[in-house]
């Protein structure tokens, strides 16, 4: 269960920061780990803040961009210090916990992402998000150190895997999902919201002009309503109509 989870930090200027997150992980039993174009990795700071984790620094996978990291996830959870002009569906360390060890008990690759140290994760990253996940500081010092930020996520995934532990083998398989029911990854969403939004430009409900947050609300709206890839199909299916029709309509004009 603990393997479908993965710790991605975005852009992370203090290798000791990283290495401080590794140990973090390995505490609890996490061990995946991705590096969003960190500024500087390896390194031998990192190695040492990681007192003895550097296995997990070892097998860490670093990529170019956020897109990269949520390949194969179908929840992610990206952590936030401060309110968005568009708010998102929030939750708490403990109930991320829950959602995270219940969702990958059941097959789901999850991601649990967080930014930068001086300005954390930006608006379009947090839409690439499920849930934003706030950790409850005193508002008079609430600046958190990465790596500590690292270890109440993953402090709160360790007991809630220990929670269901005592549940039986056959309990666990009776709550796995079919395959139809399978979760649509990070990466199927991108492109299912690239259609949508060519599908709504074509059929001029969407100005690209003058958007109006209106694609960052029908992420917002996607993104908590769990699409699994048999209804993306389906989705997708509609659009591919939807341009159709629009298509045709637009040749009929032409024609007259």
């Amino acid at each position: 269960m603990l393997q479908n989870i993965r710790v991605v930090l975005v852009n992370t200027s203090h290798p000791g920061n990283i290495g401080g997150a590794a140990r973090a992980m390995k505490n609890m039993g996490l061990s995946r780990l991705v590096l969003v174009e960190p500024r500087v990795f390896p390194s031998p700071e990192a190695d040492a803040r990681a007192s003895g984790a550097t296995d997990i620094l070892e097998g860490a996978q670093v990529v170019a961009t956020l897109e990269e990291a949520l390949i194969g996830c179908t929840l992610v959870f990206g952590t936030s210090a401060r309110e968005r002009s568009i708010p998102w569906p929030l939750l708490d360390p403990r109930e991320s916990g829950v959602k995270v060890v219940e969702q990958a008990g059941q097959g789901a690759q999850i991601a649990l992402v967080f930014g930068r140290e001086d300005s954390g994760l930006t608006n379009d990253e947090l839409q690439r998000c499920h849930f934003h996940v706030h950790i409850p500081s005193d508002p008079a010092f609430s600046s958190l150190n990465l790596a500590t930020a690292v270890q109440v996520l993953a402090y709160e995934v360790r007991m809630s895997w220990l929670a269901v532990q005592g549940q039986s083998g056959a309990a666990r398989k009776d709550e796995a999902v079919s395959s139809s029911d399978e979760l649509a990854t990070m990466d199927e969403l991108e492109r299912f919201y690239e259609h949508l939004q060519q599908a709504l430009v074509e059929i001029d409900f969407l100005d690209p002009q003058k958007p109006r947050h209106l694609m960052v609300r029908l992420r917002r709206l996607y993104g908590r309503s769990s699409v699994t890839r048999a209804e993306m199909n389906i989705l997708r299916g509609i659009l591919t109509e939807t341009q159709k029709a629009a298509r045709g309509e637009l040749q009929k004009r032409k024609d007259q």
